[in-house]
């Protein structure tokens, strides 16, 4: 066999460590950034803030006074200590108070609103704090165990989710049945919040209704409504409703709105979910008739290299200790690198969004134009997928709120005019039509189609069903209502 040499052309792309870590920088999100740049901070010592020089002089000008102020309350201890020499027709009590100083109050005055104590957020879940009613009644122990078990089958909601002969089962004491822990039950469901530990909306409702006093106007009515009539009241039959009940629309309307200031979920109103903070990443104001695109300052801190640091590796005593400097000033400038391509990226999406959504910025929703990630994409000179990290769990505050860049990205709907029209822009039509409308004669989907497409929108009415739905709006026959 003949042996021969073949030459051979190709490319390969090879992703250096500053390209993979700008990447992942790129795509995270403002708190995880902060994170991120916090642990390189911990984990390499010549990087750091900018303005931690500036703000040295200040902290010990702070440590002086801190100082100065413990020098000055360990003298007036000092004062206060006890005498060497006591008077020999003098007590303990004739020197020091049982009293601490602070408590200069007498048990005469009350306290106001400017001497009340803060004492912190409370974060207990629903079932901390029932259980913590259920301490401070009298229960036996062995009703104790009941209130536990039905306790722990609550949900979020305040429902109760476990059936009552199951519970009979999970206890398992031989003294247990049905009708015992029915009885427990019932003294839960008046616990605060009233109606925790209903089975059904109905019951649920009713128990709030019956804690309210006798004299409460349409109570009595109310109940009548909820025990026997829901499935009326919840389809909107109110003409049904004031035949079956015998009353005229006044004192109908009058019941309702007593009904309406029940709570359907109890359980939310103890059971809070952590509140989620959103730190802008673009801040877009109008300066001079323009808009204009700025980086927040809050959300990205500034780096630096620490040069006196680095200038240690030319006076390292050992080879290990300068190579060690080399390596760690390497890295927090290709950390330094890699943060402001982050921001520039950031900024250059950024600014063409704001070029393209000049009409969102001025007018609101309704003028908001169909544009899509390849439209980005190839006025950047970017990546698609590029452009998909930077917009993802990115956010963009305006005087028309925070929005994520996400947002600004819609598909179109064909007009009559031959145009486009960005559905974020019907959506938004959606919302102003339902809140315009006769709550006694809600619009249907025809209806709204019929509207928008007077404005030269053309729009079938499975797809404005399609979008009243993503906004979370009922029908027309549930959103009628008599109030």
């Amino acid at each position: 066999m003949k042996q021969s040499l073949q030459l051979k052309m190709g490319q390969q792309l090879t992703m250096t460590p500053q390209l993979q870590q700008a990447i992942r920088l790129l795509q995270l999100s403002s708190l995880d950034l902060q994170a991120e740049i916090q642990e390189a901070l911990d984990s390499n010592p010549l990087l750091e803030v900018e303005n931690e020089a500036d703000d040295a002089p200040q902290e010990s000008s702070q440590q002086a006074k801190n100082d100065d102020s413990q020098k000055e309350t360990s003298d007036a201890l000092n004062e206060q200590s006890l005498p060497d020499d006591l008077p020999l027709d003098s007590t303990w009590d004739d020197t020091y108070t049982s009293t601490t100083p602070s408590s200069s109050l007498s048990s005469s005055q009350s306290f106001d609103g400017e001497h009340d104590v803060y004492q912190g957020e409370t974060n207990d879940s629903l079932h901390d704090h029932l259980l913590w009613q259920m301490q401070l009644s009298h229960f036996t122990d062995e009703d104790a165990a009941i209130a536990t078990a039905i306790i722990e089958s609550i949900d979020e909601r305040g429902y109760l989710t476990t059936d009552v002969t199951e519970l009979v089962e999970a206890i398992a004491l031989p003294e247990v049945d049905v009708e015992e822990v029915a009885m427990v039950l019932k003294r839960i469901q008046r616990f605060d919040p009233v109606g925790v530990g209903a089975r059904t909306i109905q019951e649920c409702l009713s128990i709030q209704l019956q804690q309210l006093t006798d004299e409460t106007p349409h109570k009595n009515l109310a109940l009548t409504l909820i025990n026997d009539y829901m499935e009326l009241m919840g389809a909107r039959d109110y003409k049904g409703l004031q035949r079956k009940l015998r009353i005229d629309e006044a004192e109908l309307k009058s019941t309702l709105r007593l009904i309406q200031t029940l709570n359907p979920y109890p359980g939310d109103a103890i059971d809070q979910k952590p509140t989620e903070y959103v730190i802008p990443d673009i801040s877009v104001v109008k300066k001079n008739g323009r808009w204009v695109v700025e980086l927040n300052p809050d959300s990205v801190p500034k780096l630096r290299v620490n040069e006196e640091y680095a200038a240690l590796s030319r006076q390292a005593k050992s080879s290990a200790d300068s190579q060690y400097i080399k390596q760690h000033t390497q890295e927090a400038r290709w950390f330094i690198k890699s943060l402001e391509s982050r921001n520039d990226t950031l900024l250059k999406v950024a600014h063409c969004i704001v070029q393209r959504q000049q009409g969102f910025f001025e007018h609101g929703e309704e003028a908001m134009k169909p544009m899509v990630l390849n439209d980005v994409a190839e006025a950047v000179d970017m990546h698609e997928s590029t452009i998909s990290r930077v917009t993802t769990q990115k956010y963009l505050h305006c005087p028309r709120g925070i929005f994520e860049l996400k947002y600004f990205f819609s598909s179109h709907v064909s007009t009559e005019t031959g145009g486009e029209c960005s559905s974020t822009a019907i959506r938004a039509l959606i919302k102003k039509l339902v809140a315009a409308e006769n709550r006694a004669k809600p619009l249907s989907d025809n209806k709204i189609a019929e509207l928008i497409a007077d404005q030269g929108i053309q729009v079938a009415r499975r797809t404005i069903a399609k979008y009243r739905e993503s906004l979370n709006i009922p029908s027309s026959s549930q959103r009628k209502s008599l109030l």
